[in-house]
This record gives C-alpha cells, sequence and structure tokens, in this order.
C-alpha cells in the first residue's frame, strides 16, 4: 500500500495553483523594485536637494537632484501599476483553482467521513481555505517582502553614509525583529485554539440551524441558546487569550519604534554637529527611520494577520492530510462490468473500535437475479450494499462483479454500473428535472418525463407553477418523504445501470403510491441484477430469492413460498409484521 505522506499548506496551494504559482516571483520583482524605487533611492535625492541648498558648490546640481527624484517616484508609480494588474488577475485565478481544488480533494474522502463531520465546519473550512491564501499573499508580498526589500536597501545606504548611522539601525532592527519572533511564537498556540473554537461554533450553529424543527418540536429553544452560549463563550476566551498577547506585542513593538526613531534622528545630529554627516543626511535619516520603523511597527499586525490565515490554512489542510478511507488503485483496471454477476468471497467486515459485523460471508448472485434481503437491525443488510458500493471497504476477502474486484477499478466507475435508491433520499436545491436527471446529465425532457411517469412522480410534478423547473428547496425539503422517494426512483430509473440495489425504497410510500411503485420497480428489474432490502415483506414478494440475515449471517434462504414453508424465521417474520413491516 502507498505510503500516506500528509501535504503542507504550500504544498496544496502549489497543486492547486498548478502553472501559475510562476507569478509570484514575477509579481515580487515588481513590488520589490517599486519599494527600492520609491523608498530607499527617491529618499536620497530628497538628500542631495537639501545638501545643494545648503552647499553652493552643489548648486549647479539641484536640477540634476530634481529630475533622478522624478524618475524614481515615476519607477515606483510604473512597477506598482504593473504589479497590481499583476495581481489582480493572478489572485481572482488562484481563488478559483483554490476552489475546485478543495472540493475535489474533500469530495476523495468517503461517505463516513462525512456523517462524522458537520457539513458546515467543512464548509467554512474549505472557503477559509481560499481567503486564506490571498491574506497570505497580501501579507507575504506587501508586508514582509515591502518591509525586509525597503530595510535591506536603507541598511545599505546608511552604511555607506556613514558606519555608525548604519550600526545603529541596524541594531534596532534586530531588537525589532527578536520580539516579533518572540511574541509570533507565544501567539501561534493560542491562534490554533482559537481556529478550532471558530469551526466548532460555526459547526454547532449549523447543526442547530439544520434541526430547526427539533428545536420548534421539542420546545428547546432556551436549551439550544445555553449550549449555544457555552460554545460562543469558549471561543470569547480563547480569542482574548489570543488578542491579550496581540496587544502586548503592539504596545511593546510601539516603545521601541519610538525609541528608535528618536535615538537615529539625535545620533545624526550628533553627527552633522561634528561634521561627519551633511544637513541633507539628517533629512536622510528623519525620511528613513520614520518610513522603516512606523513599516516595522505594523508587521506586528502583519504578523497576527499571517498568523491568522496560517491557522485557517491549516485547518483545511489537515481535514485534506487525513488518509482516505477509502481509495482508488494507483493503476485502475478497464470496466468490465456489464452482466451484474456479484460475488461476497470470504467476505469479513467491521468498524472501527467495534466487534466485527460480518465475518466470512460467502454470497453469489447471478446476473439479472432478483434478491431480497430480510433482517432485524444491526443484522448487516445495510453494511452489505456499502461494502457493494464501496462506502466502506471489506476487511478482509473480496467482492467481485463479473469476476473483476472491486477494488481494481475506481470508485467513479464502480458506481456507474450500479443504481441506488436509499431509505432516506436526498436531494441537491435544484430543479426537479436537474435531480431526476442527476445520473444522466444529458438525458432528454422526453426521457425524464418517462423515467418519471414510471417511477408515478410525472402526476405530482404537474401539480407543481413551474412544473419540472420547480426547485425541490434545500435536501428537498419541499417535497413529501414519498415525493422525494419517487424522484430517486425515477433518477434510477433513468440511469439505467445493470445493477439495482433498493435500500428500503417504498418505505416512505403510501400503500396507494407503493403499489404504482411496484409496478414501475417490477419493470425496472427484468434484465438486471437486483438487491432489495426491506423491512416491508411485501416488497420482496416476488424475488426470485430472499435470503435472512442474522448477525451478518444467511440463516435461511429460497424463495418466498418456499420460506413460509420452512415455518423458520422468516415465517415468523411474515407473521408477527405489522401494517407490512417486520414488528
Amino acid at each position: 500500500m502507498k505510503e500516506h505522506k500528509p501535504k503542507t499548506i504550500w504544498q496544496h496551494y502549489k497543486s492547486a495553483l498548478g502553472k501559475s504559482v510562476w507569478t509570484f516571483p514575477l509579481c515580487a520583482l515588481l513590488f520589490s523594485l517599486a519599494a527600492i524605487f520609491g523608498n530607499v533611492l527617491a529618499p536620497l535625492y530628497y538628500k542631495g536637494i537639501i545638501d545643494a541648498l545648503t552647499n553652493t558648490s552643489l548648486n549647479s546640481k539641484i536640477l540634476y537632484f530634481f529630475l533622478m527624484l522624478f524618475l524614481m517616484n515615476g519607477g515606483q508609480y510604473l512597477f506598482s501599476r504593473l504589479y497590481e494588474y499583476l495581481e489582480s488577475s493572478f489572485i481572482s485565478n488562484s481563488l478559483y483553482k483554490i476552489s475546485t481544488y478543495s472540493l475535489s480533494e474533500l469530495t476523495k474522502h468517503s461517505y463516513q467521513f462525512f456523517t462524522n463531520n458537520f457539513a458546515g465546519s467543512l464548509v467554512s473550512k474549505a472557503r477559509k481555505f481560499g481567503s486564506a491564501f490571498e491574506r497570505i499573499w497580501s501579507t507575504i508580498i506587501t508586508d514582509f517582502l515591502f518591509a525586509f526589500v525597503s530595510a535591506g536597501g536603507i541598511l545599505f545606504v546608511l552604511f555607506k553614509t556613514s558606519n555608525i548611522l548604519g550600526l545603529a539601525t541596524l541594531l534596532w532592527f534586530v531588537v525589532f525583529s527578536y520580539l516579533t519572533i518572540v511574541f509570533t511564537r507565544l501567539r501561534m498556540p493560542l491562534e490554533k485554539i482559537k481556529g478550532l473554537a471558530e469551526s466548532r461554533t460555526t459547526g454547532v450553529l449549523s447543526d442547530i440551524l439544520s434541526n430547526v424543527l427539533n428545536l420548534k418540536i421539542f420546545s428547546s429553544k432556551n436549551k439550544e441558546e445555553i449550549y449555544f452560549d457555552e460554545v460562543v463563550r469558549h471561543e470569547h476566551v480563547v480569542r482574548m487569550n489570543s488578542w491579550a498577547i496581540a496587544n502586548h506585542a503592539y504596545s511593546v513593538q510601539g516603545l521601541v519604534t519610538l525609541l528608535a526613531q528618536v535615538s537615529l534622528v539625535f545620533l545624526s545630529l550628533l553627527l552633522w554637529s561634528y561634521g561627519e554627516v551633511t544637513s541633507g543626511t539628517i533629512v536622510l535619516v528623519m525620511s528613513y527611520s520614520s518610513f522603516l520603523f512606523n513599516r516595522l511597527g505594523s508587521l506586528g499586525r502583519a504578523v497576527r494577520s499571517f498568523s491568522d490565515a496560517y491557522t485557517d490554512a491549516t485547518e483545511f489542510a489537515d481535514i485534506l492530510n487525513k488518509e482516505l478511507e477509502i481509495s482508488d488503485p494507483s493503476k485502475p483496471e478497464r470496466v468490465n462490468m456489464q452482466l451484474g454477476e456479484i460475488i461476497f468471497d470470504k467476505v469479513s467486515f467491521s468498524y472501527k473500535q467495534s466487534n466485527e459485523i460480518i465475518q466470512n460471508f460467502n454470497l453469489k448472485i447471478s446476473s439479472g437475479e432478483r434478491l431480497g434481503i430480510i433482517g432485524t437491525s444491526g443484522a448487516g443488510k445495510t453494511t452489505l450494499t456499502k461494502l457493494l458500493l464501496r462506502f466502506a471497504d471489506v476487511t478482509e476477502g473480496s467482492i467481485k462483479i463479473d469476476g473483476q474486484d472491486i477494488r481494481d477499478i475506481t470508485q467513479d466507475d464502480l458506481r456507474r454500473v450500479v443504481s441506488y435508491v436509499p431509505q432516506d433520499p436526498i436531494l441537491f436545491h435544484r430543479s426537479l428535472k436537474e435531480n431526476i436527471a442527476y445520473g444522466k446529465p444529458k438525458a432528454t425532457s422526453d426521457e425524464i418525463i418517462d423515467a418519471s411517469k414510471r417511477a408515478h412522480a410525472h402526476d405530482f410534478i404537474s401539480t407543481f407553477l413551474q412544473g419540472y423547473d420547480a426547485l425541490v428547496g434545500e435536501r428537498g425539503i419541499k417535497l413529501s418523504g414519498g415525493e422525494r422517494q419517487r424522484v430517486a426512483i425515477a433518477r434510477a430509473i433513468l440511469k439505467d445501470a445493470p445493477i439495482l440495489i433498493l435500500d428500503e425504497a417504498t418505505s416512505s410510500l403510501d400503500s396507494v403510491s407503493e403499489a404504482h411503485i411496484k409496478e414501475a420497480l417490477d419493470e425496472l428489474m427484468k434484465g438486471r441484477t437486483t438487491i432489495v432490502v426491506a423491512h416491508r415483506l411485501s416488497t420482496i414478494e416476488k424475488m426470485d430469492r430472499i435470503i435472512v440475515l442474522e448477525k451478518g449471517e444467511i440463516v435461511e434462504e429460497g424463495t418466498h413460498n418456499n420460506l413460509l414453508a420452512k415455518k423458520g424465521v422468516y415465517f415468523n417474520f411474515w407473521n408477527h409484521q405489522t401494517g407490512g413491516f417486520i414488528e
């Protein structure tokens, strides 16, 4: 098995951006040139003008200094504009690529992963992953790069002007940088805790709002408000702890900035009094020190912004770095599954940290056979369908379709040959037409209507003002359970796959609807390998074979009539069912 190697956030961003990542050094170059022209070279010519005004021997050079000043400021303007045009295109394109990359990588995780995580929290983290890139970019280029390029240029000029001024400036720069590093190390752990608290708040809020019906039914508004208050209060405490460190950092850095500016100006005045530097040098030092240490002072906030963005990015990167529970083979085989013969060969399976649900399980389903599966809750009925669809992987043994191990092909290829109708189908907040055609996007309107009629969905769809263009609401909430089920069955009919799985597919239907649906399903099952998981025994009465499961084992199998004649477990189920359901 291929070793799982987590990626850093930088590797994730690089994977998302592809070749466009090479825009970064060009942007950095343009911004650096703008910083050097405007903040390092331009003040030199201000110095020259002041020196020319106070020294008659330099009067003839005033025009030269003025023209050079104009060129330096013009260069800053030109490179700044070029950078801004390039940056806006790069950032917009990057956010687009990161968004699509995030969804692609996130959906590689198994169905089980999504059942164990708040959808709202995942959405929040995925969105923050993109915005974090924009903030990281801005901080690195406009704060860190700008400050350090300018600082490097300023130190070079000051050392060329006066070793004493250069050394003094370097000393203050080192002190300031050291303090910034110290406070950053103190804040990073707190920032991670703050980020987790914010994600927790988002997840809990999403959970409460998605269960608002329960909140109304159980009159639990006050209870949920108290619970949410505890979550938000924790977020408030950890946020204040992080911000307290930031405020201490700003206070100390502000004091260092003030002392640095005053001491450097005083030092330049002292050197001028001894004739070591010109009067223009005083102006140069005032200009440099004001810009440099004010800029360095803002680095504290830049570090905080970078830390926040890095934490946001790390949260989502940690999710992407989780080892995939179900993975595709590195070299998948071509799909050769047309007949639909299914073989469970010595299959064992257990969920993590639980006892085995299925052990040494064997089952052969012939091509075109209609198989009913019944059993009490926890017997392993739905587990078999999850294993067949690779929502989970077998612990031991294998599952083969037409002699091909389902682990040797991609998950997408496997699921293309299976139509699956779950007990509680969830629809997209899109039109009925889009939901029905989801498994066959290029289906014609006639095909969609025909599938709907066969699923007995056309009649209720026709009652909507917008007909097939009507939106179904989030998760299909605008439809009744039976209507959602019929839309899901229409979707399966239209997909037209060689294998059909019905997991309690008629459980939400009334008796009249069920009778109509059974007719449609009988037609749909012809020539297809069909697995029907059921509590309502009337739905599997006409199956070619029925198996009864108990604790992951087949305890009985045969046709409906054969099983009744045996007067065993199935017979007891049949006699004790209430309203058609196993009691």
